[in-house]
């Protein structure tokens, strides 16, 4: 399916929070922070990581694992691992750094909507 899919009200995700559910057959991360809502992959693109179980500090989001942080605008690495020392250089080469994929948003009636590809 493409298109904008209905995804929840307003009002069922508190600022600062962080949720994962299917919307349209898919499993994907909702959040809001500072009043706007976002929507990305569920899985973090470093160890496939629950990003739900992440920390939200603005519009940066932290992957629970390893740290990995993504900024929910536009996906883009903030960081990719806290891992350091030979660790890192190893991880480097087996899982390059990668965005996080995000879904456009937009809110109508008290609802919010993904547009999925």
């Amino acid at each position: 399916m493409t298109g904008y899919c209905e995804a929840a009200n307003v009002s069922d995700l508190a600022d600062g929070a962080l949720f994962r559910g299917t919307v349209c057959g898919r499993e994907i991360l909702l959040a809001r922070a500072g009043g706007q809502f976002y929507a990305t992959d569920p899985l973090c693109p470093h160890l496939q990581a629950d990003l739900s179980l992440g920390s939200l500090h603005g519009t940066i989001l932290t992957c629970p694992l390893h740290n990995s942080q993504f900024d929910l605008r536009d996906g883009h690495v903030v960081r990719w691992t806290d891992l350091s020392g030979t660790v890192l250089t190893y991880d480097k080469k087996a899982h390059p750094s990668r965005p996080l994929r995000c879904y456009p948003v937009k809110t109508e009636g008290g609802r919010f909507y993904i547009l999925l590809p």
